[in-house]
């Protein structure tokens, strides 16, 4: 019940940190964080067969190359990952000459990819219609599965609470991101699209075995005596948050894993993806649960008030 007592401090902490979250984005402007996946560009990577320059060579080298804006980053131990705008044959040329500082570092290329602007946009579209349509189909689903919930609470209210703890999952680690981008230059790409899809799945399965759990001891409770609604909320948390911390903790750790000795390439939907991981399993046992309560206490209040303006 200590959840259940203190849910307007858990409520405050979530509505705080996703304030804090959509400042970032304000402030960082995530929009101009796209990569080239979505603003079209050039993708170049290349492997040292000898001496490796450092990274802060390759920065001071191509930013004399007029080559525009370039973000490099290392891959392995031999190789970089260089995103540019769209390249014709000259600048391409032009690009690996100044990698290999003029002869001076023998180079490999190991891919070289040229996404267009129309391109670019198309996919940009196509993930929003996917992340929407994801939205709406969990939406569906869970007013289809607490259908036969009626009391005190009813199943579209189950709804609505589910859709605010999801913009919550989502806006914080969106948020994280968005510093991470403006300090580590990391960019909003289609693995970016990715994990915003995953932490979506993940946070509301979380969230349902909860829900589920409370609308067990509901229907039992309801059976056998009146219900007291805050009370069986605070005994099916008891009775599910150890497995939804252990289960979390599971994935979080496989998630670290692969952010301390994956590639380069996957770090930030890793830390994404940890950040989803521990805000979806935060909100689904102190955010979720402790917003039933308080619909169902507001609720009450404005019965009462009702009945206390008929009997005037």
């Amino acid at each position: 019940m200590f959840i259940i007592k203190n849910k307007k401090v858990f409520i405050s902490i979530s509505i705080g940190l996703v304030i804090l979250s959509i400042i970032s984005m304000f402030v960082f402007k995530i929009n101009k964080r796209l990569g080239i996946d979505f603003t079209g560009g050039a993708l170049t990577e290349v492997a040292y067969t000898g001496e490796v320059p450092t990274q802060s060579d390759l920065d001071q080298v191509l930013g004399t190359a007029s080559l525009g804006t370039i973000i490099i980053q290392p891959t392995g131990n031999t190789g970089y990952i260089i995103k540019s705008k769209d390249l014709t044959e000259a600048e391409h040329t032009n690009l690996l000459s100044a990698l290999s500082e003029g002869g001076k570092y023998k180079l490999e290329e190991k891919s070289f990819n040229s996404i267009g602007p129309s391109v670019g946009q198309e996919l940009k579209f196509k993930a929003l219609l996917l992340i929407i349509l994801i939205s709406l189909a969990i939406i569906i689903f869970i007013s289809y599965a607490f259908r036969k919930v009626s009391k005190p609470v009813t199943s579209w209210k189950y709804g609505i609470i589910v859709v605010l703890t999801l913009l919550h999952d989502v806006a914080i680690p969106v948020g994280i991101f968005t510093i991470l981008a403006h300090f580590y230059s990391a960019e909003v790409d289609t693995l970016f699209v990715v994990a915003v899809l995953t932490i979506l799945g993940l946070s509301v399965s979380d969230t349902i075995v909860i829900f589920d759990r409370i609308r067990e001891n509901l229907r039992n409770q309801a059976i056998a005596t009146k219900i007291n609604f805050s009370e069986t909320v605070g005994k099916s948390l008891e009775q599910s948050y150890v497995r939804s911390i252990s289960t979390s903790l599971t994935v979080i750790l496989v998630l670290l894993s692969l952010f301390f000795f994956g590639p380069v390439s996957t770090r930030y939907f890793a830390l994404m993806l940890t950040a989803g991981m521990f805000f979806g399993t935060y909100s689904s046992i102190f955010l979720a649960s402790p917003l039933l309560v308080l619909v169902e206490e507001w609720q009450v209040a404005a019965k009462d008030k009702k009945s206390l303006k008929k009997k005037k």
